[in-house]
């Protein structure tokens, strides 16, 4: 019996040691590309092609270059357009999920079962299968052109994002109805029911729809470039780091480019760092049934 129980905490030991060495192989590889871009973004040497894999010698001059230089391409100008553009549409996309994510949740009307099915077959098709025809529409209510180019991408990104409900939809199924109901009880409307009961429970939810509907315009660059085209003045920063690969720019912005690298994911880990501490009193707050 004392054999197989040393045995068992033998074979229990070694299969913890080979799980902790493969998390640890897991986070070299997920770390080691962040590291280097880093490095990049401090490295001295000019151009992409350099006889070591790692800088020689380090400086500030490419985040000085990325800030100041602004004739050719203007990062803070992209910096500042992405921004406004993605707290705009965070606000907005953010109020249409958990406004409809909470209707196919808590009411029941006609068309409830088919919306939601439409929903879920759209969400299937990427949303660049539609860009040419939004784009033709934008331009037709004039929308394409000069500083409406804003207001065009705060638009076409806000615009779907109702139907992104389902993961919303389903933490609000695991709210009790009870809870609304005694609120009724009480004389509540269903307006102060929403938002004084259940967006109080919602914290994780809310935090993960913040968090997405900010970094998808932060990141993407089909239907920025699409809508923007040549306008420089509007261009968002998905751009301006496409930019800075081109063959007529790599050599002298490549280590610019990393440095752009470093400078973007800055507000994403700020929103996180901020958001994770309401996360974690959402989960230890909320109310499972």
């Amino acid at each position: 019996m004392k054999k197989q129980t040393t045995s068992y905490k033998a074979k229990k030991r070694t299969v913890n040691i080979l799980i902790h060495v493969l998390l640890a192989v897991l986070a070299v590889i997920w770390i080691f590309p962040i590291t280097w871009v880093v490095m990049i973004s401090f490295r001295a040497e000019k151009g992409s092609y350099t006889s070591s894999f790692l800088p020689k010698s380090f400086t500030l001059d490419n985040y000085k270059k990325l800030f100041t230089d602004t004739s050719i391409l203007n990062f803070p100008k992209m910096f500042m357009n992405t921004l406004i553009i993605a707290i705009f549409v965070c606000i907005i996309s953010t109020l249409f999920v958990l406004a409809v994510s909470y209707c196919m949740s808590r009411l029941r009307f006609k068309m409830r079962k088919k919306y939601m099915n439409i929903a879920m077959i759209l969400g299937l098709f990427p949303g660049f299968m539609s860009m040419i025809a939004v784009y033709y529409i934008l331009k037709a209510v004039g929308l394409s052109e000069g500083s409406m180019v804003r207001v065009a991408l705060i638009m076409v990104y806000s615009a779907g994002s109702g139907l992104g409900f389902y993961i919303a939809k389903g933490f609000f199924d695991t709210i009790p109805k009870a809870l609304d109901e005694a609120a009724f009880l009480d004389g509540a409307t269903k307006f102060q029911v929403f938002t004084k009961v259940t967006i109080p429970l919602s914290k994780p939810i809310i935090v993960y729809t913040v968090l997405t509907s900010f970094l998808g315009p932060w990141l993407d660059f089909i239907f920025a470039k699409v809508i923007c085209r040549a306008n420089a003045d509007y261009y968002t920063v998905a751009i301006g780091l496409w930019r800075m690969l081109e063959k007529e720019y790599i050599d002298n912005w490549y280590t610019c480019f990393a440095a752009g690298a470093v400078c973007i994911s800055i507000p994403i880990a700020i929103l996180f760092i901020y958001m994770q501490r309401y996360y974690v009193e959402g989960l230890t707050g909320a109310v499972k049934g």
